[in-house]
């Protein structure tokens, strides 16, 4: 950030009094500019033992597999946030269960919450930001074109909970690629 957004004036990156990490602030105004993790919500939806999975049409990670899900919007719950890109990414309205995941990732300011969630009927089709979408038995997931870490995480715990005929909730952090957890 270079400018102020309230006033135009240069910003400098420091520590403001009675703060702990730099942050920009306007030279001119003293409006502290604040940058927080973006939140990415999504949904584990099923429909009759099968998973809903998008292929991404759109960058990072195109032509690979995801689950719905995308950057809340400012005015929206976080559950109206997995509703709505459900139905954006792969035209399917869902019925919200539960939380079910949430992973950190510091090193990109972002935190990813899934739902758990079930399809309200079969239909579903690909949005703008999907290639495909596809109702996958658990078998059937491509892990290897799956196209962030967060999803892999999810999917794995998922399986796992349904597996054992319970579901809880689960959280991580993922550290930068190459560095162990």
């Amino acid at each position: 950030m270079k400018y102020c957004t309230h006033c135009g004036a240069d910003v400098s990156f420091e520590i403001p009094a009675g703060d702990a990490l730099p942050r920009h602030v306007c030279r001119r105004c003293g409006h502290i500019h604040y940058e927080n993790p973006r939140l990415v919500v999504g949904c584990v939806a099923t429909w009759e033992g099968r998973i809903l999975l998008c292929r991404r049409a759109i960058e990072p990670r195109r032509g690979f597999w995801t689950l719905p899900a995308g950057f809340m919007e400012n005015g929206e719950t976080t559950a109206e946030a997995a509703s709505r890109e459900t139905h954006e990414e792969a035209g399917a309205r869902i019925i919200i269960d539960a939380p079910f995941s949430m992973v950190s990732i510091a090193h990109i300011n972002q935190v990813h919450l899934f739902y758990r969630g079930r399809l309200a009927s079969a239909e579903h089709s690909a949005g703008d930001e999907s290639l495909e979408v596809a109702l996958l038995q658990p078998e059937e997931i491509p892990w290897e074109e799956i196209a962030f870490r967060s999803v892999t995480h999810c999917l794995e715990r998922f399986l796992t909970d349904a597996a054992q005929g319970h579901f809880g909730f689960h959280e991580t952090a993922l550290p930068p690629l190459g560095r162990a957890s």
